[in-house]
């Protein structure tokens, strides 16, 4: 058996856990000048970290004891976790990215309970190459729950897609999970710009990848991908909520950079007659959420690196995260859950390395920020 992927950051944990299971054993007045000791040192040393501390509530979202065997009976609440935008280069060119995801990876496998099924949501390569998308599956192998998988531009124009199709499967795709009924699309196709320039697919993939490259034309779900979606839908009620899974957001943020989709309005008119819509999307590495008419959206944090927000087009209710420290390499990254609810509405709990988690509820972004208003952050954005 190859030997397991373990970041060094989860090997720390692992041994202060360690050490903690042995103060257990100090009798309470050692116990406690032990404590005095080490507070006094870490104050005097400044060492405390610049992050303000919030209360977390803890979504009571078990699984499903009852499923069926695949899991799909049942109804909600359940919750999912997510890990996206890994952007792996060879292993030997950046062992920093590898590193990331296996952090991620320890912290879905340490949820318990354990998620009904991770979401992985796109950009598992930097440039495409095969290499880097063996690299990441290995990785994504020590998942204990199942994974589910989203395409991203990244992955994609290299070989347009062969190599990912042929290791994951079609790049739409949809399920029914425990009353909910969930669709994954490949939102990232772009129109041809790369055979009348004569470009190879190094050339290609080159010029996606520089995302304010303005050779190349703006994402789009794409005719065909609607008509789909619209054919998928045509059996669900408009009573059963939705979970979409989008690698861009449906909507339209900041164009220069391409977070946006070309034909978002036409998405968003498909999924329209449904009660309870929730799109998560990746591409932007960053804390952001949205609400258009009954559509909310989430955007994932990245364990490659995070973007500033755009100098224009940011949702009005997202309240911005902290500028990440740039001494801090993985300090804006992280992974995250969601919390599908009994009323088919969704929960989002930023998980934040190095810093405290977030949750944005549905009810700050169905009540248009009303009610349950996330924390505001201590510090400045970016």
């Amino acid at each position: 058996m190859a030997a397991r992927h373990k970041s060094v950051e989860t090997k720390y944990m692992e041994d202060r856990d360690a050490a903690l299971r042995g103060l257990r054993g100090l009798d309470r007045r050692t116990f406690l000048k032990v404590l005095a000791a080490t507070t006094g040192a870490v104050m005097a040393k400044s060492l405390m970290p610049p992050h303000s501390f919030q209360l977390v509530e803890v979504a009571n979202a078990a699984p499903d004891k009852t499923a069926g065997a695949a899991g799909m009976a049942g109804k909600p609440p359940f919750t999912f976790a997510y890990i996206s935008d890994s952007h792996l280069y060879q292993r030997t060119l950046n062992q920093r990215f590898v590193r990331a995801v296996a952090r991620a990876v320890d912290d879905v496998n340490a949820l318990d309970p354990q998620p009904d099924f991770v979401l992985f949501g796109g950009d598992l390569a930097q440039l495409g190459r095969r290499e880097e998308l063996d690299l990441g599956m290995q990785l994504l192998a020590e998942v204990k729950a199942p994974v589910k998988m989203m395409v991203g531009e990244h992955d994609w124009f290299y070989d347009m897609g062969d190599a990912w199709q042929e290791m994951f499967g079609p790049p739409n795709y949809s399920f029914d999970w425990k009353g909910v009924h969930v669709v994954v699309l490949m939102s990232v196709h772009e129109k041809d710009f790369w055979t009348a320039r004569k470009m190879t697919p190094a050339e290609r993939m080159h010029t996606v990848a520089g995302l304010d490259n303005g050779i190349q034309s703006r994402f789009e779900v794409g005719d065909d991908e609607r008509k789909w979606l619209a054919a998928d839908l045509a059996k669900v009620p408009h009573t059963t909520p939705l979970l979409v899974f989008s690698h861009s957001p449906l909507y339209k943020y900041y164009r220069n950079w391409n977070f946006w989709t070309d034909d978002a309005e036409q998405v968003q008119a498909i999924l329209k007659p449904y009660q309870h819509v929730t799109v998560i999307h990746g591409h932007t590495h960053q804390m952001l959420y949205n609400q258009i008419g009954n559509i909310s959206f989430y955007g994932m944090l990245s364990t490659a690196w995070p973007w500033p927000y755009a100098p224009t087009g940011l949702p009005p209710l997202t309240i911005q995260m902290n500028r990440a420290d740039p001494f801090d390499q993985f300090d804006g990254l992280g992974d995250g859950r969601i919390n599908v609810r009994a009323d088919g509405l969704a929960d989002k709990i930023y998980s934040l390395w190095d810093r405290n988690p977030v949750t944005v509820k549905a009810d700050y972004l169905v009540s248009h920020g009303k009610i349950a208003r996330p924390p505001a952050p201590q510090f400045a954005s970016y």
